[in-house]
Order: structure tokens, then sequence, then C-alpha cells
């Protein structure tokens, strides 16, 4: 009996907590944080005239048909791997223009200004920014 009684003993003892206390009276604590951000964006401009023009002025001249517009044509054109389509006019079948009288004074002006780009700009512009964060906490007992 003797030999299981401080076993019990030992199970039965009370058990008792201890407060941790700091053993500090003040302090500090300092982080830094840096960040980099780097923006690369491109930018794409591009204008174009749907359309076509195309005007004759002039006196003293004379066409060989009864109209002046040309037939519509289809203008394709490719840029920076883009295919374009436009509606413009087939110029092989324009009228043809002829002085009135031959000799005479005479004015005349044909303009065609035909569809399809005008310009494309490409804009590529990177924007970088620096971010800097300092923190220091104060601490005391």
């Amino acid at each position: 009996m003797w030999r299981t009684l401080p076993f019990v003993f030992l199970l039965s003892s009370p058990v008792y907590a201890v407060p941790i206390v700091p053993s500090f009276t003040q302090g500090s604590s300092s982080s830094r944080t840096e960040t980099t951000t780097n923006i690369t964006e491109t930018i794409r401009t591009t204008n174009y005239n749907s359309g076509y023009t195309y005007s004759v002025t002039g006196s003293g001249v004379e066409h060989d048909g009864s109209t002046i517009s040309a037939p519509n044509a289809t203008v394709t054109e490719t840029v920076n791997g883009t295919t374009y389509t436009w509606t413009g006019l087939d110029l092989g079948e324009k009228p043809n223009w002829t002085q009135t009288v031959k000799g005479d004074a005479f004015q005349f002006t044909e303009v065609y200004t035909p569809p399809g780009l005008e310009s494309v700009s490409d804009v590529t512009r990177t924007i970088q920014s620096e971010s800097v964060t300092d923190t220091t906490t104060i601490f005391s007992q």
C-alpha cells in the first residue's frame, strides 16, 4: 500500500499559476516598407477617313459621259497587321475631260480624296512610382 500512496498524493496536489511580469520598462520597434510600382501602357490612336471626296471645277471643259461620278470600288489596306476595307471610287472608270474649244482659255481642277487610314499613333509610356513607409512604435510599462 505504501507504494501506491505517493502516486495518489502526486495526482491530487493543487496546481498554482505563476504570473509572468515583463522585465522591461520601455522599448521601441521600427519597420520600413518600400514599394516600387511600374506600369507600362500602350496607347494607339487611329484616325481614318471613312468616305471619299471627288470634285471637279472648271470652265472651258467638258466630260465624255452623262455623269461625273465614277463607280464605287472596294479599297483595302493593311497597316500594322490590321486590314481595313473602305468604299472608294474606281478611278479607271472616271470620266475624261477635254477642252470645249481647243486653244481657248480654260480652268480645270479635279480632286479625289480617297477613304482610308490617315494616321496611326502609337505611344508607349512607363509610369514608375515609389512609396516608402517608416513606422516607429514606442511602448513603456
